[in-house]
């Protein structure tokens, strides 16, 4: 059997137009004989979403982008998802744009809520959400740092402005002198130091000498301080104390005129007592070493002894006197 001519151009246009179909869909991500489900979903900025674009479920491209459109109500964005997958997606699942990585474009992801059992139809619309990219995360987290260092550098900028204004040419000059005589100390403070390192080479016998004192020192004292731990300070002490309380009674007593000395201490007739007794018998000591013929009276021949004279009291005062 032949073809003929019109038989054969409509087999080849057939094909071309098959072949074109075939081509646009590729080219839109979407394959043929297959069973789309179309979802909706608004954003106020796609972020960079753009038709073709993967739309996946924990990491799985499940369908693509196929229009974005602008509502002309709500002004929003309206984006047309194809999605071939048997997962049961609910109502409340969440359409999320995000960024898979830094070179690669922008995607959307959905979420599903697994709670709710109620599964969206082919054409409902579901909520949409922007996450934030690595980029955009970290644009954000550099906001605050690029604030701090504009303050930095302006504060910066006013210290070099100061130090400019401070460091003319007299200010220049007394640096370059303070500087000279910094170095010059410190000459003079390595010559010291060699001097002193001089000194302890030259002494360190002597010095070594003092160490071991010291440390023969540290050792007597190490033994007078187990010397005292050993010792009952703690009965000497107790003794103390109970010594320091018969004093305080004693001195207790004497105060309170007890006893013999505590009378003697506090009675003032006793005191002047004896007072008198002993101003009387400093008198007749005086008269006897004055008189003594007036109670010593010797005779060898018979003689008669005279009568006793008192002695008179302001006479003997006078020869004190």
């Amino acid at each position: 059997m032949k073809l003929t001519r019109e038989i054969k151009a409509a087999i080849i246009v057939i094909s071309a137009i098959l072949l074109f179909i075939w081509g646009y869909s590729f080219l839109k991500g979407r394959e043929l004989f297959t069973n789309y489900k179309t979802y909706y979903v608004e954003y106020d900025n796609v972020e960079g979403i753009a038709p073709s674009s993967n739309v996946t479920l924990n990491g799985l491209v499940i369908g693509k982008v196929t229009a974005i459109t602008i509502n002309n109500v709500t002004g929003k964005l309206q984006v047309e998802l194809q999605l071939k997958t048997d997962f049961p997606i609910s109502k409340s699942s969440t359409a999320v744009i995000y960024e898979p990585g830094l070179i690669g474009g922008k995607q959307i992801a959905i979420h599903p809520n697994l709670n709710d059992k109620v599964l969206i139809e082919d054409g409902d619309s579901l909520k949409g959400n922007v996450e934030l990219g690595l980029a955009a995360s970290m644009g954000n987290k550099l906001v605050p740092i690029q604030q701090k260092i504009e303050k930095l550098l302006a504060n910066a900028d006013q210290l070099i402005t100061g130090i400019n204004s401070v460091l003319d040419k007299k200010g220049q000059a007394d640096l370059k002198h303070s500087l000279a005589e910094l170095s010059k100390t410190m000459e003079q403070f390595h010559k010291a130091s060699n001097s002193v390192n001089g000194i302890l080479d030259h002494n360190s016998a002597k010095i070594n000498g003092v160490v071991t004192n010291f440390n023969k020192i540290s050792g007597d004292f190490s033994k007078i301080s187990d010397s005292l731990q050993k010792a009952d300070l703690g009965k000497t002490v107790r003794d103390l104390n109970k010594t320091l309380a018969t004093v305080d009674k004693i001195m207790a007593n004497l105060q309170s005129g007890k006893g013999t000395m505590g009378k003697l201490l506090n009675d003032e007739a006793l005191y002047a007592n004896l007072s008198k007794t002993s101003k009387e018998l400093e008198l007749l000591l005086q008269d006897v070493r004055l008189n003594p013929t007036r109670y010593v009276n010797v005779s060898v021949f018979g003689k008669k002894n005279k009568p006793y004279v008192a002695p008179a009291t302001d006479s003997i005062v006078k020869a004190n006197n």
